[in-house]
């Protein structure tokens, strides 16, 4: 199966049109967003694997994917925890990590993240999505060099943090030999996918078949009532 590719522009635009014209909520989006990542996991690292799963949450709504998806993975019967070094204000990220409080996910800091690291059996990336351009700002450049020499398997969400949406990892630096094991695109793959050489997932189940057509996309098969789908992609068709 090969599947077009959308650009950071109209994953943006795509968005704002789900909430204005669709009914749809940021919450509703994260909450779905999140589900897929916790089914990637299951399908590529089940429990009898590890149970030990560490997230790694960027402050913007690819962090709170991470929030949401560390939730579901808890109720699975894994053990989550969260790095979260730069949180949102929002009420809605309060939120959600009041809900992982309740079930006793332990929260990781600074000092502690590098021995997590070494004691994890699997890590999410869930630092930056498709809305990330530019220079990494600290604290990231330091995680995103740990999680790069990580030696236990990765999935990114939307996009390996520190990539470039549309011509994939840096040149030099923090990321620039970053693949991870494996990757979720949310909604639809990103250009940068033609770089990238792992087991790749989509999540985005809840389109309709309008917005696809507006955005010029394809929507996969999904098995029975999975949330993902693993494929490949066609870069030529890149939005």
């Amino acid at each position: 199966m090969s599947l077009r590719t959308l650009s950071a522009k109209d994953a943006a635009s795509l968005d704002s049109d789900l909430m204005i014209h669709y009914g749809w909520s940021i919450d509703q989006l994260m909450e779905l967003a999140g589900l897929s990542v916790s089914q990637a996991v299951y399908r590529i690292h089940p429990p009898s694997s590890g149970k030990k799963i560490l997230v790694v949450c960027g402050p913007g709504n690819n962090g709170g994917d991470g929030l949401v998806a560390a939730r579901h993975l808890a109720h699975y019967g894994y053990k989550p925890s969260v790095y979260y070094p730069k949180s949102s204000n929002n009420p809605l990220y309060d939120r959600l990590k009041l809900q992982l409080d309740c079930l006793d996910v332990k929260s990781i800091s600074a000092d502690e993240f590098p021995a997590a690291l070494k004691s994890s059996d699997f890590l999410i990336d869930a630092v930056f999505g498709f809305s990330f351009s530019g220079s990494l700002r600290g604290p990231f450049p330091d995680i995103i060099s740990e999680i790069e020499s990580a030696t236990i398997p990765v999935l990114s969400v939307d996009a390996p943090s520190s990539w470039n949406i549309e011509t994939g990892p840096p040149k030099e630096g923090p990321g620039s030999k970053f693949m991870p094991e494996a990757l979720i695109s949310l909604t639809a793959p990103k250009p940068f996918v033609k770089y990238y050489k792992g087991r790749h997932f989509v999540g985005g189940r809840f389109l309709t078949r309008g917005i696809a057509d507006m955005y010029n996309l394809d929507l996969p098969q999904y098995p029975g009532i999975d949330q993902v789908v693993e494929v490949e992609v066609d870069t030529e068709g890149k939005l």
